[in-house]
């Protein structure tokens, strides 16, 4: 069994380098070709940005398959000698915290080259070494609140209960939902700051939209991303009367009013389609099947290990796999998540206004420096989004179309239409 696994994580390692270096390929080919959506610079600079993400990403992928073979054949016996009463439910809770604890300091200089080298060459870091240390401080310290509670709890059902698997499922998933209620509301602001929007047209105007829907929720808030990060964005989130409409200060500087409300009406999108839920139950599907395969793993891939089956490793031994689960499901859920998306785009061109929505659009792949085109195989595997290309496409726009009515604002080289009342469908 033990052989079976390394094979299979090795196929998965394998196939994750080769998509990674088939999108390198791909954006190095047609970043010197004709640009799309911005001006010729900044499509080449998008390009290299991806370029350099991607890389990244290789070497990410190797050490995570260095530490895995480690974990297997020395790792995981190494960690139990160190830790005394490993059959005991705290035995179990010290043993998991240390292979976080790993985790985490072989995954930190990653982290760190992203927010301060990558990020920062490109222009998109806001955030201080002093601030990261505090957001790594504020996410350990709920790792171990939060997350040895959660830990306890799933050790004592491993120890003591029979079919643990059905049990420790229902209570991740339970986790899940209840997180996805509290977040907007308790975690979120634990890290940042959300400020209601301003009274005024717009607030009138997304306050009309929104009884137009029929969503009644906590409200519409200002995060202020622009402390971190220059990246624009949006999300809808939060179940019950936790739902609320965030909207990144960085989004609001950009984007007109016309544009806020259409971007609005896609997040309303999502809304009015029950999307949250449809994520929801897709997550419950892949944690039950992944609880149900990863829970019966036989005691002797354990001895193959060198080490006793008990509660810390058999749960340590999840954590591992499960990336490997979730990448043979991930083409569906991107499939299923991309939908989504096309019918979120129609709901808010209706509300918003076509011509408003994929101005908002060009103006999010400028500023975020996106790289506008993709490798099919790249896409198929990691885009819950669709290519922005093929969003305009649904919409009625071809990007030639719309680099023809469109005109440099600045420059920056962000586009804006000549004549918003145009339509080129």
């Amino acid at each position: 069994m033990l052989e079976i696994i390394m094979v299979l994580y090795t196929l998965y390692t394998l196939i994750r380098i080769y998509i990674s270096v088939m999108q390198i390929g791909y954006i190095d080919t047609e970043k010197n070709g004709k640009a799309l959506l911005m001006s010729q610079e900044k499509f080449q600079i998008a390009g290299e940005y991806a370029m350099k993400k991607e890389r990244i990403s290789i070497l990410s992928t190797l050490v995570d398959y260095g530490v895995f073979v480690w974990w297997l054949l020395f790792g995981f016996a190494w960690l139990s000698g160190a830790i005394d009463a490993v059959d005991s439910v705290m035995g179990a809770v010290l043993f998991l915290f240390g292979f976080m604890a790993v985790g985490f300091v072989i995954g930190l200089p990653f982290g760190i080259y992203q927010t301060f080298v990558l990020d920062k060459e490109y222009g998109f870091t806001k955030t201080t070494p002093k601030l990261y240390i505090i957001d790594q401080l504020k996410e350990m310290a709920m790792s171990i609140i939060i997350g040895g509670v959660v830990l306890y709890a799933l050790a004592w059902i491993v120890i003591n209960v029979a079919n643990w698997w059905v049990w420790g499922f229902a209570l991740l998933f339970s986790l899940s939902v209840l997180i996805n209620v509290i977040y907007p509301t308790i975690i979120a602001p634990i890290f940042n700051k959300f400020t209601p929007l301003e009274e005024g047209e717009l607030r009138i105007d997304i306050d009309s939209m929104m009884e137009g829907v029929g969503l009644k929720s906590d409200g519409v808030f200002v995060l202020d991303a622009s402390k971190r990060d220059s990246r624009l964005n949006a999300y809808f989130g939060g179940l019950g009367k936790s739902k609320r409409v965030v909207l990144f200060d960085t989004l609001v500087e950009k984007l007109t009013n016309k544009e806020l409300l259409a971007v609005l009406g896609h997040e309303l999108g999502h809304f009015s389609h029950g999307d949250i839920w449809k994520n929801i139950g897709m997550m419950g599907l892949l944690l039950f099947l992944s609880f149900f395969l990863l829970g019966n793993l036989p005691d002797s891939l354990f001895y193959a290990m060198n080490i006793e089956p008990n509660a810390g490793v058999e749960i340590a031994m999840m954590m591992m796999l499960l990336p490997l689960i979730s990448f043979v499901f991930m083409p569906t859920m991107s499939a299923v998540s991309r939908h989504n998306e096309y019918a979120a785009d129609e709901f808010g061109s209706e509300l918003g206004g076509k011509e408003n929505l994929v101005s908002a659009l060009m103006k999010l792949v400028t500023e975020n420096k996106a790289f506008p085109k993709s490798h099919p195989i790249y896409a198929f595997f990691y885009y819950t989004h669709p290519p922005v290309l093929e969003r305009l496409k649904e919409l009625g726009y071809d990007a030639n179309a719309v680099n023809e009515m469109a005109k440099p604002l600045d420059k920056d080289g962000i586009f804006t239409f000549i004549n918003e009342e145009s339509n080129p469908k």
